[in-house]
Parts: C-alpha cells; sequence; structure tokens
C-alpha cells in the first residue's frame, strides 16, 4: 500500500460481517434438516423453497399467514433465552391457520439484528425448528439480516409466514355456525404472545420485579411465567376437525374474546360468554389485581386462560368432550351462540 493512502472501507467495517452469517448459516443447518418432510424439494442456500402440493388433498386451497411475537421479545433479550420466541412464533402460526380448517406445510422466517451473534441466531432457529417438527411442518427457509444501527445492541426481531393446505369443502369460515350451538373454550399456556406491552409495565415498573424474582401467585419465576411457550392446538383438534364435529374456530389473540370470536360468526348470531365459566390461570388475576387493569381492558388485551374457541353443534357436543378428556385436555363449555348482532355479550364477571 502507498504510503500515506487510506485504507478503504470494507462491509465488516460499516457493521456487517458476511463471515458471521456463514458461521450462522452453517450452525442452524442441522435444525432445518431436521424439519424436512416428503413435500420438500429444495435444500438450505437456494434462492426460493421448493414445496411439491400434496397429491391426497381433493380440491386443495393453499391457506397463508404472517405474524410477529411482538414485545415478548423483550423478555428473552432479558433473560437471555432465546430458544423459545421461534416456537411461541411458529404455534402461533399454526393456531392462525388451522382456525381455517388448513394443516401446516412449510414455514419461512425472517431473523433481523443490528449485529448477528451465531450462538443466539442458532437457539432462536433451533426453537423455529422445534415448532415445526412439533406441528409437522418443514422449515423451508428464510431470511437473517444483519442492519446496523436499526436495532438496539443485544436486540432483534423475528417473524414468520406459514403456508398450509385443506380441502375447499373443508375450509372452516363460520358459515356453519348456528344459534345452539356450544362454545368449547381450550386452554391457554399463559398469556401467549399477546399482552406483554402492558405485563411488562406492570410486572417491572408497577411491581418493581426482575426476571429472576418469583411472580406471585404463579409458584414461578418471573421468566418463566411470562416466557411460558404459546401453545398449538393442532394436536388436540386434528381429529375432530377431520370428523366434521367442528363449524368454527377462533384463535384468541391480540383484542382477546370480545374481538377474535365475532370474525367467525356469521350474521344473526352472537356468542354468549359466561366470564365464571373457567379457571383463570393466577397470572392473569396478579396482572389485573397489581396494574388495578379494567375487566375489559383485561378481555381486550389478554387470552385470560381461554387460548382456542370451538363452536361446536349441540350433537357432536359430547364427541368432542370425550375426545378432549381423553387427551387430557383442559377444557370448559364457555357459552353458546344465540340469535342477535354479530358480536360477544358477557355474563357475570372475572373471577
Amino acid at each position: 500500500m502507498t504510503e500515506g493512502k487510506k485504507k478503504g472501507l470494507t462491509y465488516r467495517d460499516a457493521g456487517v460481517d458476511i463471515d458471521a452469517q456463514d458461521r450462522a448459516l452453517a450452525r442452524i443447518r442441522e435444525h432445518l434438516a431436521s424439519t424436512r418432510t416428503p413435500g420438500v424439494l429444495s435444500d438450505l442456500g437456494s434462492f426460493g423453497g421448493l414445496f411439491r402440493v400434496p397429491r391426497d388433498v381433493e380440491d386443495p386451497v393453499l391457506v397463508a399467514s404472517t405474524d410477529g411475537v411482538g414485545t415478548k421479545l423483550k423478555l428473552a433479550f432479558m433473560t437471555g433465552r432465546h430458544d423459545t420466541v421461534g416456537e411461541d412464533l411458529v404455534n402461533h402460526c399454526v393456531d392462525d391457520i388451522l382456525v381455517m380448517g388448513a394443516r401446516p406445510l412449510f414455514f419461512l422466517d425472517y431473523y433481523a439484528v443490528g449485529k448477528l451473534d451465531p450462538a443466539v441466531a442458532e437457539q432462536v432457529v433451533a426453537g423455529i425448528a422445534r415448532g415445526c417438527r412439533e406441528n409437522g411442518c418443514a422449515l423451508l427457509g428464510g431470511e437473517t439480516a444483519e442492519m446496523p444501527d436499526m436495532y438496539t445492541p443485544g436486540e432483534y426481531d423475528l417473524a414468520g409466514t406459514i403456508v398450509g393446505i385443506v380441502s375447499r369443502g373443508e375450509i372452516l369460515d363460520g358459515t356453519r355456525v348456528r344459534p345452539g350451538n356450544r362454545l368449547v373454550g381450550l386452554a391457554s399456556t399463559g398469556l401467549h404472545t399477546n399482552g406483554y406491552t402492558l405485563a411488562r409495565r406492570i410486572v417491572f415498573d408497577v411491581m418493581g420485579l426482575s426476571v429472576d424474582d418469583e411472580l406471585p401467585g404463579t409458584g414461578q419465576t418471573v421468566a418463566d411465567a411470562l416466557l411460558a411457550v404459546h401453545r398449538s392446538y393442532l394436536p388436540a383438534l386434528d381429529e375432530p376437525l377431520r370428523a366434521g364435529w367442528i363449524h368454527a374456530l377462533a384463535h384468541v389473540t391480540g383484542g382477546g374474546l370480545p374481538d377474535n370470536l365475532p370474525r367467525v360468526l356469521p350474521e344473526g348470531c352472537a356468542a354468549e360468554i359466561d366470564l365464571g365459566s373457567w379457571d383463570v390461570p393466577p397470572i392473569f388475576r396478579t396482572l389485573r389485581e397489581a396494574g388495578q387493569v379494567p375487566p375489559d381492558d383485561m378481555l381486550r388485551t389478554f387470552n385470560v386462560g381461554i387460548g382456542m374457541v370451538a363452536v361446536v353443534p349441540e350433537e357432536r357436543f359430547a364427541d368432542l368432550a370425550a375426545h378432549l378428556d381423553g387427551r387430557g385436555e383442559r377444557w370448559w363449555e364457555i357459552g353458546r351462540v344465540v340469535r342477535g348482532n354479530r358480536g360477544v355479550r358477557f355474563r357475570g364477571e372475572l373471577p
């Protein structure tokens, strides 16, 4: 180099380390391979993922959904535990297409970070891969983006897209729902992936707790209680859906029961829910009392213990109940479909 000549800037100097991306890909290759299903036709490193549409589905319809983990990621940053948020992401997306009657085919993830740490990236993808394996879904590919100055050091964003399939004649769109149908609520495993902005404000600002402190009433640390994995309802509902026992499903996410249940009700139908019909988990009682959260806000912010609602005809209620009991599922009959303007009517108060 000529004396006095300045060295040119490299991409690494600007903050992007392509070698780190290569190391991260090498670490996650086995996780992706562990999710491979017979429909996968491509390998990691292709510009796009290839997947063969199953031939055993009559009049097949593809169902797609995209979502993220939200501010639950803040708990991963605070605790250094990054192996569950990927599973949250997959299960949330699986549940979102399950309510249409679809089973997952493949998943694509998007992981964006300011400075890439291959070890953290591997933990995140390990959780995604675990969620895919448990739902019979292929992790077909994704994107890892290193973008300096876009994210606070040590933080990242995570999102994903799922594609599933359903026979046209088995699509759940709410048109079969009728007054008199029973509403069956399946237990959640905690906050799932909604309400974390309010929950964090209550736990850390109002209650003054740290992630290692016990969250009152739960018998768990704050970290364990708030990082509980968003469950998949596919294993519990796969057989009832195939048998045609369910007229509609509502995944209780942002907006809670008031906003999500009406999405699967036809005109002329309303949902009537008894607020005292299920066991509200202690974590929600703690948040409500510590934050003095109004009842209406609790119901629209959190799932309050019900993560999925099945709308079931009277003649199939006993079949579904026996099936869920046989699996050891926690469930409750929480109300019925009645005549009226589309919406949710609540009776009683949250216990």
